[in-house]
């Protein structure tokens, strides 16, 4: 079986990751790993096997071994080695998110060619569960679908004990906060449970910073939010409501939610060990009645591993991944149109 000969440019947070799905692969032969740290750069291939290290990712793309790469380090210098990359004819698997602005997917997806080009928010799409919610909706069960809802808090901890990383609520690093940093999975779940049938036009939206008397969870130089809401109008009257906040004066709470005319769809997107959707069902007589649709255990290597080999298959069969810049592009107009109604405190259109 022929193998896809992959780059990873990366090796702090989530490239090992990728590295590990990669190097327990029958499909990928990983031949290189680039770092700005040269000795992470350098025990990260001894770790994983790969026979050649670069320090700057410009290097590893030009590799002419190199078949195709993932991006897997934050967004504000990405767009650049991806433009490259699919100059060159590469493939090419972006983290999350997909960019900074919307601009920047367009011209990836202008020089991409008939290359693969895929987006990491894929990850919660790998889980069983995800299926039989699709399916589920897919079948017309739900009705015409009104509401997508999330609702994300996280609950302020203990101050950290090591300083946290300047890029995670940054504009100019990471293309954002909160939003950026947590939604593009959201986003790409949701939209992609119903089916990509909801088509989002207009948003109205508020930021928050994390609060002064917290400000020890972030990097002094931050500049990006921590908490937003936004409300989502799309074509024939749907909305999607969604809400993410994380060291937050309150309790934690997880809640996604996909309401139809008939019946709604109870989800948890992120791994639990016993998980249950719940299907809520209407009838003229009885009301609202509840029952489990689905229940299992999920293993999480399915979230950290799917991203790579599925764009390993989608590269070597020709396939579309599982999501492409196509939907990406969707996702950061949501993104771009958020920031811009925060900003501005009106209404901004999604192209």
């Amino acid at each position: 079986m022929r193998k896809l000969k992959l780059g990873v440019v990366g090796c702090g947070v989530i490239g090992p990751h990728h590295m590990k799905g990669s190097a327990a692969s029958t499909t990928i032969d990983l031949v290189a790993v680039a770092d700005l740290i040269e000795e992470r750069g350098r025990s990260k291939a001894a770790e994983f096997r790969a026979p050649k290290v670069y320090r700057e990712g410009i290097d590893l793309i030009r590799d002419p071994e190199v078949e195709a790469v993932v991006l897997a380090f934050p967004a504000g210098k990405r767009a650049e080695l991806a433009y490259e990359a699919f100059r060159l004819g590469k493939h090419v698997l972006v983290e999350k998110p997909g960019a900074v602005s919307a601009a920047e997917v367009e011209k990836m997806m202008a020089l991409r060619g008939e290359r693969v080009g895929a987006c990491c928010s894929s990850r919660y799409k790998f889980l069983p569960s995800f299926e039989a919610a699709r399916e589920l909706v897919a079948s017309g069960a739900l009705g015409e679908i009104r509401e997508i809802y999330c609702r994300a808090l996280g609950a302020a901890g203990p101050a950290p004990a090591e300083d946290p990383p300047s890029w995670r609520v940054s504009r100019a690093q990471n293309g954002g906060g909160i939003l950026v940093n947590w939604s593009p999975y959201d986003l790409d779940y949701l939209l992609s449970v119903a089916c990509w049938t909801v088509k989002p036009r207009s948003v109205f939206a508020h930021t928050w910073p994390v609060a002064p008397h917290l400000a020890k969870r972030v990097d002094p130089r931050s500049d990006a939010e921590n908490h937003y809401v936004a409300l989502i109008r799309c074509e024939g009257g749907a909305v999607i409501h969604i809400e993410r906040g994380e060291f937050t004066s309150s309790q934690t709470e997880n809640a996604w939610q996909i309401i139809g005319s008939r019946a709604s769809l109870r989800l948890h997107m992120t791994g639990t060990e016993t998980k249950r959707i719940w299907l809520d069902e209407t009838d003229a007589v009885a009301g609202v009645t509840s029952r489990v649709v689905w229940e299992g255990a999920e293993d999480m290597e399915l979230v950290y591993n799917g991203p790579v080999l599925d764009f390993a298959e989608a590269a070597l069969y020709r396939r579309p991944p599982k999501t492409d810049l196509g939907q990406t592009l969707v996702i950061q107009r949501i993104f771009d149109a958020i920031y811009a109604s925060a900003a501005s405190g009106k209404l901004a259109h999604i192209a």
